[in-house]
């Protein structure tokens, strides 16, 4: 309306730290929430900094009176400091009211008044901390998980293509000519790259060979 103030606008941010995870919660949230499908902005990487591309056009967006909704603080960011700065440049820099699906009481909409933001402050505090400890301890978990399963012998990454029976016979006609080197790779079942890592090894051996001899 000219010469009125502009109507306030609802937007949503979801956020899943990786391709494979599934997003579909935080929007069925959204959408409960009524927010239009064109002002929920979704990421799909990690937290591990706000150089994300969604997030950063949805700060394009913004302005003085919207509302921000995110399902929960760890939306925001990977530890205390990150969760508390982005909380601040949000509600004092853009001046957007921001409000945390899944913890009712981070709502700066409620309680303007001074005791409503101190208890707010308090409130976004603890739960970034807490954000963050339940985070440090998954990786602690994992990490001693990884180290228990290496200890019972198990193998981490792709397993090692072996070369075949006949992979001198191959070799060698691949060194007088006959075959490409491509088609050396796939008559081994094996990519190029592999191809070549198994003629290094075994040459080695060859070479190691003659030297105890």
């Amino acid at each position: 309306m000219l010469g009125g103030e502009a109507k306030m606008k609802e937007y949503g941010y979801v956020r899943v730290s990786s391709l494979d995870q599934n997003e579909e919660r935080q929007m069925v949230e959204m959408r409960q929430l009524g927010i239009a499908e064109e002002n929920i902005y979704k990421d799909k990487q990690s937290g591990k900094d706000f150089n994300r591309p969604m997030y950063q056009k949805l700060l394009r967006k913004l302005k003085k009176g919207d509302v921000l909704y995110i399902m929960s603080i760890d939306r925001l960011g990977r530890n205390y400091e990150e969760i508390q700065s982005q909380w601040r440049f949000l509600t004092r820099e853009k001046e957007v009211d921001v409000s945390v699906i899944d913890m009712p009481l981070l709502d700066t909409r409620r309680g303007k008044d001074l005791m409503g933001t101190f208890l707010a402050d308090i409130v976004l505090q603890v739960l970034s901390f807490v954000a963050q400890n339940e985070r440090e301890n998954i990786r602690k978990r994992q990490a001693q998980g990884i180290a228990a399963a290496k200890a019972n012998g198990m193998k981490f990454g792709r397993p090692v293509k072996k070369a075949p029976p006949n992979f001198l016979e191959i070799v060698e006609k691949w060194e007088s000519g006959i075959i490409k080197s491509y088609e050396a790779a796939e008559m081994c079942g094996m990519c190029e790259s592999t191809f070549y890592h198994r003629l290094r090894e075994y040459r080695a051996t060859l070479n190691s060979e003659k030297k105890s001899l």
